[in-house]
């Protein structure tokens, strides 16, 4: 038992170190606005993401080896009134001399590319990403509640027919005998939804800075309003 606890506790801690790794680059925040359709100049109908780069995008801070032990670059995004803040989030942009902004995330990159940013500064979209790039889009997906086995993992149902007693159960979720309990991971119903997803390597069909929005080819997380996080999409072999 202890011998398992400790492999359990390892692989626990390596994950938790994948989930630290690199970033293609810096990326920039946006909120989603919905979807809708753009027509190519060959006349082909493309569905898109619409989002709305809201005030903010400015580093207000950047994290070295030598001071932080890892280099990263920080953005906030969201303007807000100070009331919204506490004290020490209100400290911590005045040193930068940033407005009070809601949102505070950290981009772990390399050294060298961290080193080309300075506080202070105001991202721009259309200097970051063209029309044709690749990015990774993360934000908090639609919450569907609670959800049986069927809706959140595809399970198949029993017979419809009458005396079957098995239209949309479960069925077994272990052993009896040994070693008599479930195994952990058994997909179970529970809360669907609700979680941070990444949709990977979506093309940017274009960024409208008049309008203040950047379209992306397909679908991302979330209903409109939420907070998506938008970085170079990582590409094994090329920026990874």
């Amino acid at each position: 038992r202890p011998a398992a606890r400790a492999r359990r506790a390892a692989a626990v801690c390596k994950v938790g170190k994948n989930n630290n790794s690199l970033e293609a680059g810096v990326g920039i925040f946006g909120t989603k606005a919905g979807m809708t359709t753009v027509f190519s100049e060959d006349g082909v109908a493309i569905p898109v993401s619409v989002i709305m780069l809201g005030e903010g995008n400015i580093v207000t801070q950047v994290m070295t080896e030598e001071k932080h032990g890892y280099s990263a670059v920080q953005i906030g995004y969201e303007k807000v009134p100070e009331r919204k803040l506490s004290k020490a989030e209100i400290g911590h942009l005045a040193k930068s001399e940033c407005p009070p902004m809601r949102h505070l995330q950290e981009f772990r990159v390399k050294p060298e590319v961290a080193a080309e940013y300075q506080v202070g500064q105001q991202l721009q979209p259309s200097d970051m990403f063209e029309a044709g790039a690749m990015v990774d889009v993360k934000g908090r997906s639609v919450g569907k509640g609670f959800a049986g086995t069927i809706k959140r993992h595809g399970f198949s149902r029993g017979p419809m027919t009458h005396g079957s007693k098995n239209h949309r159960i479960p069925g077994s979720i272990g052993m009896g005998t040994d070693p008599g309990r479930v195994l952990p991971g058994k997909p179970m119903a529970g809360k669907m939804g609700n979680a941070m997803v990444k949709e990977r390597k979506l093309e940017v069909i274009k960024i409208d800075e008049e309008l203040g929005c950047m379209l992306v080819k397909g679908s991302i997380p979330g209903k409109p309003g939420v907070m998506c996080r938008i970085t170079p999409a990582k590409i094994v072999g090329s920026n990874v």
